[in-house]
């Protein structure tokens, strides 16, 4: 079993190595976007946390610690997109799904956070539709379930 590529007929070819399409380039950016805004309201808490503005110094800490943890997973993950790793669509994808129940809960807030709603939802579901697009599987190098090539 070789790990080499494989095209069909009717597959089109790779991108050439080092040529990522704009689709991938636009997910990894909407990815990384969604990774900074975790690490800036991260920072705002621990911000509050320090300043003794928030009720509860313990949880503004641990708020903005878990936050800035969690941009970890779109940060790498837009790194990756970026080098074109296989790996990392999983983990885009799974940050985009996360995203829209959050984009949810802040739709139904009457508040600031109704347009940061708006913009969240529509920079997953935008992200959503650039991971999944054939041309990313394709430059990413991965082979949906009809590929498999017959083995003797």
């Amino acid at each position: 079993m070789s790990n080499q590529r494989k095209t069909t007929p009717e597959a089109p070819e790779a991108p050439e190595p080092g040529r990522r399409p704009a689709r991938v380039t636009a997910a990894a950016a909407l990815v990384a976007l969604e990774g900074l805004a975790l690490v800036a309201g991260g920072v705002y808490m621990l911000a509050l946390g320090v300043t003794g503005s928030s009720d509860d110094a313990r949880q503004a800490w641990t708020g903005g610690v878990t936050l800035i943890v969690l941009a970890l997973l779109p940060l790498l993950a837009a790194r990756g997109l970026l080098k074109l790793r296989r790996w990392s669509r999983g983990p885009a994808i799974i940050t985009q799904i996360m995203a829209l129940p959050v984009a949810w809960q802040m739709l139904q807030a009457d508040s600031l956070a109704i347009p940061a709603g708006i913009v969240l939802a529509l920079c997953a579901v935008a992200s959503l539709v650039f991971l999944i697009n054939p041309a990313t599987t394709e430059a990413l190098g991965i082979q949906g379930p009809g590929n498999v090539q017959d083995q003797k």
